[in-house]
């Protein structure tokens, strides 16, 4: 290969590197896995006759997505921890790391709540969903890559979707000011605005910490839950161990309203709320990777 042609080819596929790690992130749900796995597709393109490629994004995208479906494919063989295991410190939690920012805004532009559904989806439906339904590929072209029919990628995808958007539930004329009570919480508890978050809640409100949530708990409360009543007896405690979290976002948990903590995609904390007369009355933070597994997340 030339200089010139390298050059054209290089130029070919930075031109594609966006769409190529939008596909990689959503399917891998990890930054560095997805640009490690764009990375690879530039070292097979350098190996490659491109002469015989008549669509070079459509080649490339087929590429990163097989690498993506062998890693998802080594991820369950593996038997990874449960959800969760892993995020115990706090510096964990709040997203820092290896480039936390660049994580965290990718986190947010794709969506914490669909990261973590996809991570609940067998190799094939993630794959199957993310090309057809997020980015649009036909399903011929998805069934190649799985080595399946179109019309088996299809059925794949429609699993995926039923996943993603959570069983169909009957109309709740009280969710949309659930929402606007959790995000106005969130809100407050991120900005320390104690006024704010005071707002919603009753000023009876319980909130349960369950032991394998806490944070920086005293040596003596180790392994043990803690449960306090009085929004103004632990909201200040509340919003100083909230502030500066990342990738938390509302997302319907067991079809109702709550948050979820989800640090590069995996669930690490939920959030769920109890609500009488548009106030808060319950919060309770689960961290038990048991429980996180029971709970059925869907997408708002």
């Amino acid at each position: 290969m030339t200089g010139a042609e390298h050059g054209w080819l290089t130029e070919r596929f930075e031109e594609n590197r966006p769409r190529l790690c939008g596909v990689a992130y959503r399917m891998l749900g990890s930054l560095s896995e997805a640009e490690d796995a764009v990375q690879e597709a530039w070292l097979r393109l350098e190996r490659t006759d491109t002469a015989a490629v008549e669509n070079l994004g459509g080649w490339l995208t087929t590429v990163v997505s097989r690498v993506c479906l062998d890693v998802l494919r080594s991820r369950k063989s593996r038997r990874e921890e449960p959800i969760g295991a892993q995020v115990t410190e706090p510096s964990v939690v709040r997203g820092e790391g290896a480039d936390p920012e660049a994580e965290a805004v990718l986190a947010d532009s794709v969506g914490v709540a669909l990261l973590v559904v996809l991570d609940t989806l067998t190799p094939a439906e993630r794959l199957a969903f993310v090309l057809h339904d997020l980015f649009g590929m036909p399903f011929d072209e998805v069934g190649s890559i799985l080595g399946r029919s179109p019309d088996a990628a299809k059925q794949l995808a429609s699993r995926a979707r039923r996943r993603v958007r959570g069983a169909p539930a009957p109309p709740e004329a009280g969710r949309a000011r659930q929402r606007e009570v959790v995000e106005a919480f969130l809100r407050a508890a991120r900005a320390g605005d104690l006024e704010g978050l005071l707002a919603v809640l009753d000023p009876d409100a319980v909130v349960h910490i369950e032991a394998a949530a806490r944070i920086n708990a005293p040596a003596a409360e180790v392994g043990k839950a803690r449960e306090l009543r009085g929004a103004s007896i632990w909201v200040k405690q509340f919003v100083a161990l909230s502030r500066g979290l990342r990738f938390v976002q509302p997302a319907l948990i067991d079809g109702s309203v709550g948050l979820i903590l989800a640090p590069g995609g995996k669930l690490s904390r939920a959030l769920t709320f109890t609500f009488t007369n548009a106030k808060v009355t319950r919060v309770e933070v689960i961290g038990d990777p048991a429980r996180l597994r029971e709970l059925d997340i869907a997408v708002l």
